[in-house]
């Protein structure tokens, strides 16, 4: 009699374990899947990472129905094994042995074995087992929303609200976090990480952070004889110059060096028959707090490259091109006329660097591999004020964000030269 109890005892354990080994599976798996994978299988027609996101879409319902019926079949077969154990072994003997059993039948092969599988490969597990989830939830999903009713009925009086927007990282951060990991795992490769970090930036900056300042310009004097101003074109390393009168506030277009070349060429190398001010272009204007994001849309959309950027006062504060957005991206990008290496970065035989104070935090960083932070200063001499909260005189030296800066150069109240520690743990090989 005992055996035959036992005998027919394991073919329902089996069945019951099986059952709830799935739905545990299912479980990690739909929510650990990888949601841009499966929505890329969708678009390319497979029928199960469809089905997977629609579960996944409605979320709370799909974890209460699994969660449901998960109970319900371990519930079952505890209870199940107890009652044919009982009869085995009469009293509380029985059932502690039903429970000590059920128990590391359960956690082994019905929650550790069949998660264990989900998690090593989620996108293949959640697609094989989309169908059946998609029945238990239609099933068990009227329960599992009746039991959410209750759920938030219950601890509303102690105002947990449950119906409020759940506070959740912005689609940039979450891929941003990716990259960070796989960066970490050594499966990103750190050129590439800088790259997708400068994209998801794009929405973050202002062109006030990218732009060349009005210090650092490049322009003509548009009443320049036309002669002397063709050889300060020719001169310059840049094809697109803006023209003032008077007063280098005073933009009045851009001279473009291929409309000059045409224009030469037209007047038969006539330079001084040239009218200076009808070839330049008319100037384009854009506030500082541009987004580069938007930016970047306006040049493709104007197809031009070349903006002057001002203050809410329409001050000119600075220049910015698409160039210079797409640094922000892909990295420094040079041509024949560029200097070789970063201009004012210069590494010295001691490790130190020194650094010119009006180069930008974002291209230091780039250009050593360094970390310093560009959130209340784009430069290198900003970032040392700013943290020091003075103007520093040349000589003293501060320690921040795991580097030495001492000032060595100051022209009146601006740092135009530092020299700059690499990371203080790893000089001292921490």
């Amino acid at each position: 009699m005992i055996a035959g109890l036992l005998a027919a005892l394991a073919p329902s354990l089996i069945v019951l374990l099986s059952l709830s080994g799935l739905i545990s599976a299912a479980e990690t798996s739909m929510t650990a899947a990888s949601r841009g994978r499966l929505h890329q299988l969708e678009r390319d027609g497979d029928r199960a990472a469809a089905r997977v996101n629609r579960l996944i879409s409605n979320q709370e319902t799909m974890i209460g129905a699994i969660l449901l019926s998960n109970n319900v079949i371990n519930i079952g077969a505890s209870a199940l094994t107890t009652a044919v154990l009982t009869a085995v072994f009469p009293g509380a003997t029985g059932a502690l042995i039903a429970t000590a059993i059920v128990t590391v039948l359960v956690v082994v092969f019905a929650e550790i074995l069949p998660k264990t599988l989900a998690i090593a490969r989620a996108d293949d597990v959640a697609r094989t087992l989309s169908l059946p989830t998609w029945w238990l939830v239609r099933i068990f999903g009227p329960l599992a929303n009746g039991a959410q009713w209750i759920v938030r009925h219950t601890l509303r009086p102690f105002g947990v609200n449950l119906d409020m927007e759940v506070d959740v990282l912005a689609a940039h951060e979450e891929i941003r976090g990716a990259v960070e990991y796989h960066h970490a795992e050594g499966l990103v490769e750190s050129r590439d990480r800088r790259m997708l970090g400068g994209v998801l930036d794009l929405a973050d900056m202002d062109v006030s952070q990218v732009m060349v300042h009005r210090k650092s310009i490049a322009m003509i004097e548009v009443d320049l004889p036309p002669r002397e101003l063709v050889a300060a074109a020719l001169e310059s390393a840049h094809t697109r110059l803006p023209l003032y009168r008077d007063d280098p506030e005073n933009i009045v277009g851009v001279l473009h060096a291929k409309d000059l070349l045409q224009a030469i060429a037209e007047a038969d190398g006539r330079m001084d028959d040239l009218d200076i001010a009808a070839i330049a272009r008319e100037a384009w204007f854009i506030p500082e707090t541009t987004k580069l994001k938007d930016q970047l849309n306006a040049f493709l959309k104007r197809q031009t490259h070349f903006a002057l950027v001002v203050d809410e006062y329409g001050a000119l504060q600075g220049l910015v091109t698409l160039e210079d957005i797409l640094e922000e991206i892909v990295g420094e990008i040079e041509d024949e006329h560029d200097p070789t290496g970063l201009a004012g970065v210069r590494p010295q035989a001691d490790g130190m660097v020194m650094v010119d104070g009006k180069v930008a935090i974002r291209d230091l960083n780039r250009a050593m591999d360094w970390h310093l932070p560009d959130d209340d200063a784009v430069t290198v001499a900003g970032l040392v004020i700013h943290e020091s909260q003075t103007i520093p005189r040349v000589g003293q030296t501060f320690i921040f964000h795991g580097h030495r800066f001492e000032v060595v150069r100051r022209d009146r109240n601006q740092i135009t030269g530092l020299r700059v520690s690499p990371r203080l743990e790893a000089a001292d090989g921490g």
